[in-house]
């Protein structure tokens, strides 16, 4: 399933590895020549590229929920695909090479799976005006071809912070962010938030892995692992990360200490691996896949739109996921805690 390319960080290397790649039986995998699905309503079938964040597909969190739209997208209306991640630690060249050369092999539309590729995108789009861009949670690079898909992640972190205080035993609960940035900030803020709506006086313990550029903190589970445990040793029983493949490390220090936890991005009680999902309380879903779909829907139909467009509780953008029953019993107050947001009643913050 796994063919998904590690690019360098320089043109010649990532031209080379984009004409080398192969087809592939798997939707959704690697390969430039790749063709599945059928066209929609006779349309010219597309050429999706996808520049994954971090990770990659296979991180059982955000860019699997990337690539779940893409599959989805592929099945849907046939074309062909291209797939390439980043690599820790890379240059900020190595962002724009990867989508400039999926530009110049004829890829449009192409969707940046992160943040961390708003400055590179802001160049690449200018020199192909031509070509459809998407980037996933940055509102911070603005052009005609380029569509910012955001999301309201404090308003689903707010959901599983209540969820997390009403099921703490010891009014302790914990927070891993991967990245110190804004973006993962307004999970730990809505978090924090939702903690607090139930329980006041809860503690509520937080560390982030990295700090920028060091984006590693995406991509390490052991780091994740040794954060959790130190929670757990300070009176956690239930620890909410936003750390991407370092949530796995996050899952097993959990089921180590006999904890609970909680997902994010995809439903973490079905992606992450099996000894662990008894842990997984619930996840906060960020529906990374329906906004990627949408936007190549929009592509394929002829009615894509440039600009923020954001993906909220109202929107259906965000929830919180159910998997395994462990919230059945607390689920109308979440749900209540959902309508208030969606009525306005209750705003959640975006800074902790």
């Amino acid at each position: 399933m796994r063919r998904v390319m590690k690019w360098a960080a320089v043109v010649s290397t990532a031209a080379l590895a984009l004409s080398a790649c192969g087809g592939s039986d798997s939707p959704g995998a690697g390969g430039g020549a790749t063709t599945g699905g059928s066209s929609s309503g006779g349309a010219k079938p597309l050429k999706v590229g996808m520049a994954y964040d971090i990770g990659g597909r296979g991180d059982q969190s955000f860019n699997d929920s990337a690539a779940a739209g893409l599959d989805k997208a592929k099945t849907d209306f046939g074309g062909d695909t291209q797939e390439a991640e980043a690599a820790n630690g890379e240059a900020e060249s190595a962002k724009e090479d990867r989508l400039r050369t999926l530009a110049q092999a004829g890829y449009s539309p192409i969707v940046a799976v992160g943040f961390a590729y708003a400055t590179s995108l802001g160049k690449v789009a200018k020199e192909f005006p031509e070509v459809k861009f998407a980037i996933v949670d940055s509102a911070d690079v603005k052009a005609a071809n380029i569509s910012n898909l955001t999301f309201a992640e404090n308003e689903g972190s707010f959901l599983v912070g209540a969820a997390a205080a009403l099921k703490s035993k010891k009014a302790n609960i914990g927070f891993v962010g991967g990245v110190q940035t804004p973006l993962i900030a307004k999970f730990e803020a809505g978090y924090m938030a939702g903690a607090k709506a139930v329980n006041p006086k809860i503690t509520v313990q937080s560390k982030y892995l990295t700090q920028p550029p060091d984006f590693s903190g995406f991509n390490d589970p052991a780091k994740g692992k040794t954060a959790a445990q130190g929670m757990i040793d300070a009176g956690a029983d239930v620890i909410y990360h936003a750390a991407g493949g370092s949530g796995s490390g996050v899952f097993e220090a959990a089921k180590a200490g006999n904890t609970l936890a909680i997902g994010v991005d995809s439903d973490q009680a079905k992606t992450a691996a099996a000894g662990v999902r008894d842990v997984i309380l619930t996840s906060m879903l960020k529906k990374v896949d329906v906004a990627v779909y949408d936007f190549i829907k929009s592509v394929q139909d002829g009615s894509v739109k440039s600009g923020e467009q954001v993906y909220d509780l109202k929107a259906g953008g965000i929830d919180y996921a159910t998997t395994g029953g462990k919230v059945d019993d607390i689920k109308a107050k979440l749900d209540a805690y959902k309508q208030q947001i969606i009525d306005g009643k209750i705003t959640v913050p975006s800074k902790p």
